[in-house]
C-alpha cells in the first residue's frame, strides 16, 4: 500500500494560507499556477493541480467555481428538472442547427 502524508496549514485572518512544500512538490506547483478543488458530496475537498488548458474562459471558471461553492453549501436548493419543461425545451430548439465549434460572431445573420 503506497505511503500516506499528511500536512496541515493555517488560515490567516484574510483566509489565505501557504500550500505546505511536500504538497507542492507532490502536484508540480509553481508560482502562480493554479489549484483545482474538487467538494465531494460528503465534505472531503480533493486538491489538485489545474488544467490550464481547460481554463480558456476565465469568467466560466469562475462561474462554475460559484456555482460548485454554492451547490456545496446549499445542497438543498438543488432541483429536478420539471419532464415538462425539458419537452417544451426541446420543442423550442428541436428544428435549430448548429456548430458549437463554430466561432462567435458579433454579426446579427
Amino acid at each position: 500500500m503506497p505511503a500516506t502524508f499528511e500536512v496541515e496549514s493555517t488560515l490567516t485572518d484574510r483566509y489565505q494560507t501557504t500550500v505546505p512544500e511536500t504538497v507542492r512538490r507532490a502536484l508540480r506547483l509553481g508560482k502562480r499556477d493554479k489549484i483545482h478543488y474538487s467538494i465531494r458530496a460528503n465534505g472531503e475537498v480533493v486538491l489538485t493541480r489545474a488544467d490550464i488548458a481547460s481554463e480558456d474562459d476565465p469568467l466560466i471558471g469562475s462561474f462554475l467555481g460559484f456555482l460548485a461553492h454554492d451547490m456545496a453549501a446549499h445542497p438543498e436548493r438543488l432541483k429536478t428538472l420539471d419532464a415538462r419543461l425539458v419537452s417544451r425545451l426541446h420543442s423550442l430548439v428541436n428544428a435549430v442547427e448548429f456548430d458549437l465549434d463554430a466561432p462567435l460572431s458579433a454579426d446579427d445573420e
